[in-house]
């Protein structure tokens, strides 16, 4: 069996773009008709240089070869051009052709990913969401405490038992930076309404952007402590594990991280300090499904839990299920909401949501099929990144 044809879709999402402001999707096949689908995450340029950088990669690198050789298929993009390090525009590449390579042997197989990655371990997935602007809203839901507690007991009557949320200010390309004493006191008085409002139904987790400083980061955590949060996500930049570490050695909170790494290399860092007890690796950056896997194992060593990051098109949403589905120290998958819209209408069956979990698929490969008729009506045609951060420093706000 050999990889024979490559295929890319630059998908631009509708309004309010849940999930980034497109999605860089591809298909590979094999000589032997059968195909499979990945997704390359966050590529900090335009799609079209994305797309590019995959047919290079595509046709130096993989076409030709057998698609069950992952691993010497991954060691042969990982070390293209005498790099042989975490390169996240090269690992959001060599993750898409992997994740698509799976969904061919899962097929050719007959098993869906997971069952191929050490078998069904989890039944359902316990599900957290975003508490996501809607339209009609009178104000900012990051900024009154009363819109987030109504939001947030929404998402708890649906099934949800945990919902995220980011009030912590914008993040800046100047960042870290210490919190102003209203940031501060406005994050305290929302985690605090959400709590009275969910009670112990559902866990807080606390969204960051690598905003803080260290010193800034304590700070802050000191006052959410006594309303327990799951975890404080990426409250410093992702660049440092060992002062990540010494964050979370002076705070009862969980540190939370991992969207932004790439790689089992940059995660041992994080184990290895002691920088965070949940990871959340994003399948579609991070190197794949298998380097997943690996990280996943390396973090039951140090009993670190994980809770793979999704805020991506429903290809990537999909490894992750699979990754999620087969590890033994999962914790909880992030969903967009219930997985529905735009996620629900590219795909000919939906990812199941249930009562605030999400259903594994039985279905060979990854278990879905892209609805290309859906995909030619939604192309691409702005300019912007998957996602931005300010340019300017934020001053005292």
């Amino acid at each position: 069996m050999k990889l024979t044809d490559l295929q890319t879709f630059v998908v631009g999402t509708p309004p309010p773009h849940w999930g980034g402001q497109f999605w860089v999707l591809l298909k590979l096949t094999t000589d032997s008709g059968v195909s499979g689908i990945g997704e390359a995450y966050a590529v900090p340029f335009h799609p079209d240089v994305t797309v590019k950088m995959i047919e290079d990669v595509f046709a130096r690198r993989l076409l030709g070869m057998n698609p069950f050789h992952i691993e010497r298929i991954w060691r042969r993009v990982y070390s293209s051009g005498y790099t042989q390090r975490p390169d996240s525009t090269m690992m959001a590449v060599l993750s898409a052709l992997e994740m698509a390579c799976w969904d061919i042997i899962g097929k050719e197989t007959n098993k869906p990913v997971y069952e191929l990655l050490g078998g069904k371990v989890h039944e359902r997935l316990r599900t957290y969401t975003y508490l996501y602007p809607k339209d009609g809203d009178a104000a900012d839901v990051y900024s009154d405490p009363d819109l987030a507690a109504e939001r947030a007991a929404e998402n708890v009557a649906l099934g949800f038992t945990g919902v995220k949320f980011d009030p912590a200010g914008p993040y800046s390309a100047f960042d870290p930076r210490q919190p102003s004493l209203g940031r501060m006191d406005l994050s305290e008085k929302l985690v605090a309404r959400v709590r009275e409002a969910v009670g112990d139904k559902a866990d807080i987790l606390f969204g960051t952007h690598g905003q803080l400083t260290k010193s800034g980061a304590i700070r802050l955590a000191r006052r959410l402590e006594k309303y327990d949060p799951l975890w404080f996500e990426e409250p410093t930049p992702p660049e440092n594990a060992s002062e990540m570490a010494k964050l979370s050695r002076q705070t009862t909170i969980p540190i939370a991280t991992g969207e932004r790494l790439c790689t089992k290399y940059e995660f041992h860092r994080v184990l290895e300090s002691g920088a965070a007890s949940i990871l959340q690796m994003a399948l579609g950056r991070v190197g794949g499904l298998l380097e997943g896997k690996k990280i996943a194992s390396m973090a039951e060593v140090y009993y670190v839990q994980i809770a793979p990051h999704m805020y991506c098109g429903p290809v990537s949403a999909m490894a992750d299920i699979q990754l999620s589905t087969c590890t033994p120290n999962f914790l909880i998958q992030e969903s967009i909401n219930t997985m529905g819209d735009f996620h629900a209408e590219i795909l000919k069956e939906p990812i199941q949501w249930e009562d605030g979990y999400i259903i594994p698929p039985t279905k060979p490969g990854l278990g879905i099929e892209l609805d290309e008729e859906v995909i030619a009506r939604h192309p691409f045609t702005g300019d912007q990144l998957h996602l931005e951060m300010v340019d300017d420093p934020v001053i005292f706000e």
